[in-house]
């Protein structure tokens, strides 16, 4: 049950469960007309907020059947029917734990914890397979939609992130629509099961492609575009985006890709080919010395939470030997040679934003209020994020992608209250989803104009691709035209510039 030096970086999980809470009751009116959305699968009346009057929200739609009992551990089924729902309330996330450790999401910002909670947490569920669509008021038609894909390791994260949540940005903009969903994570995502399929191990994987397909048979509904979609994240979100590039060449559906601080090449797989993490988690729960198939059908009689319950103190604890769950090399959805696959023509050669943050290493490192050693920060920032990021750019650019690489560089004192934070890992995710402003006093003129340049040109790449970035005055990356990329937050908004001191530092392996 050995993990890979990456893997036990990333391993800290942040999150955990409480009691799940059903779909949202029915009503049978709905006062706005706006409001209520016919789908495929049955009606939606959605919800507007008074701090955000033109924006409208429709709120954890099912978009899986709930992979609970007998599909515990299947892959994700499509909803065909759910009839008629008021779609007005933040669902419950997928299963997860809040840790008990210290680090900078529990003792410093609160905001990407569920609910913004510590020590305690926002409502999960087994029953979490739902989108949700912030849209602008009205009846618009063909907007561009950036789908999110949220971060967290693959063992965190989901809907009820108060950072994450768009309403802000569409209220400024009125130009696009935002639709987050839930994916599984951690132990009922990434199994690793002896009784499952090689093929059927990353389900959290497989539900996001069953999301994305939900999102181009039903967004038109709202206003949007399926023909102008962007598939959009951060961390293990962007790992996801860059994986989803690789697996569906041929289909991406989606038209742009959006990846922040993560790519296919930041490494965080699981090695246990003998399946022994799940094995041994079985055996805490009735379930050992069992074969693959009758191991598998008892663990899908325990309690879910009781396993959360047990993984948090677990792993917690630092207790011996060490287990994780997190996707596999399954040549399907992740795969052992990304360069090859590449070269072969099997990646979607999509117009793509692709950066990392200056200081995306500093949460990564052992925790300390007077700061972390500056030594161990600056080479996790380079070695995970910004060498496996420009390895991933400059591959695509090899194989005709239209690629604009960016540096995040922001350090904004009610995002990083720790001066010493810097631009770490995630703290470009408020100013993309315009929330900076909402915790820990005001933002400066600066970060105003920082939030403004980065949203204004995620959705200039969604909705016109590379053409449309002609307006962000933001150069097309490319070793031959030197490098050229645009960092945001440093002095001014955004500005053209070159990391190539940064890039000499990087090893052979990651270099064009």
């Amino acid at each position: 049950m050995r993990l890979s030096p990456v893997a036990l970086l990333f391993s800290g999980a942040l999150l955990g469960p409480v009691p799940a809470l059903g779909i949202p009751a029915r009503r049978s009116k709905c006062a706005q007309a706006d409001l209520t959305v016919e789908l495929q699968a049955g009606t939606v009346h959605g919800v507007v907020k008074p701090e955000n009057p033109d924006v409208r929200q429709f709120l954890g739609i099912p978009y899986g059947v709930p992979p609970v009992g007998d599909l515990r551990f299947t892959a994700p089924k499509a909803v065909e029917s759910f009839g008629e729902i008021e779609a007005t309330t933040i669902p419950p996330s997928c299963m997860q734990y809040l840790t008990s450790n210290v680090n900078i999401w529990t003792n410093d910002v609160l905001e990407f914890n569920q609910g913004g909670l510590n020590g305690s947490m926002g409502p999960v569920s087994e029953d979490c397979l739902t989108v949700s669509v912030w849209a602008p008021r009205g009846y618009k038609k063909n907007l561009p939609v950036l789908i999110w894909i949220y971060g967290g390791s693959f063992k965190t994260g989901g809907t009820n992130i108060p950072y994450h949540m768009p309403e802000q940005w569409i209220q400024r903009t009125q130009d696009h629509i935002v639709v987050v969903f839930n994916y599984r994570i951690n132990f009922f995502g990434f199994p690793n099961a002896a009784g499952l399929d090689q093929d059927k191990q990353n389900l959290g994987l497989l539900d996001q492609r069953l999301a994305v397909e939900w999102v181009r048979d039903n967004i038109a509904a709202f206003g949007g575009d399926p023909n102008r979609m962007g598939l959009w994240g951060e961390s293990a979100g962007a790992i996801s985006v860059g994986y989803y590039s690789y697996a569906y060449p041929e289909d991406p559906i989606v038209g742009t890709l959006i990846m922040q601080s993560g790519s296919e090449l930041l490494d965080i797989t699981s090695p246990d080919s003998p399946h022994s993490n799940f094995t041994f988690i079985a055996s805490q729960f009735g379930c050992g010395n069992l074969g693959p198939a009758e191991e598998l059908a008892c663990m899908r009689k325990v309690d879910g939470q009781a396993i959360e319950d047990f993984l948090h103190s677990y792993i917690d604890a630092g207790t011996t030997p060490s287990i994780s769950f997190a996707p596999i090399v399954d040549e399907k959805t992740v795969f052992s040679d990304f360069y090859g696959r590449a070269l072969d023509g099997k990646l979607a050669a999509l117009p793509t934003i692709i950066g990392s943050n200056t200081e995306d290493g500093v949460p990564f490192v052992p925790y300390n209020p007077d700061g972390p050693d500056p030594t161990q920060a600056s080479q996790a920032t380079l070695l995970y994020f910004f060498c496996t990021t420009y390895k991933s750019a400059t591959t695509r650019v090899k194989i005709g992608a239209p690629v604009f690489r960016y540096e995040y560089a922001g350090n904004f004192s009610n995002i990083s209250p720790r001066g010493w934070m810097g631009a770490w890992h995630g703290s470009e995710i408020p100013i993309v989803f315009g929330t900076h402003s909402n915790y820990r006093g005001p933002s400066t003129a600066l970060e105003n104009q920082t939030s403004v340049a980065m949203q204004d040109a995620w959705v200039s790449l969604v909705a016109g691709g590379a053409v449309g970035m002609t307006s962000q005055a933001w150069p097309l990356y490319s070793q031959s035209a030197g490098g050229l990329l645009r960092e945001f937050g440093r002095d001014v908004a955004a500005q053209t510039t070159t990391y190539g001191d940064w890039e000499a530092q990087c090893p052979d392996a990651y270099k064009p």
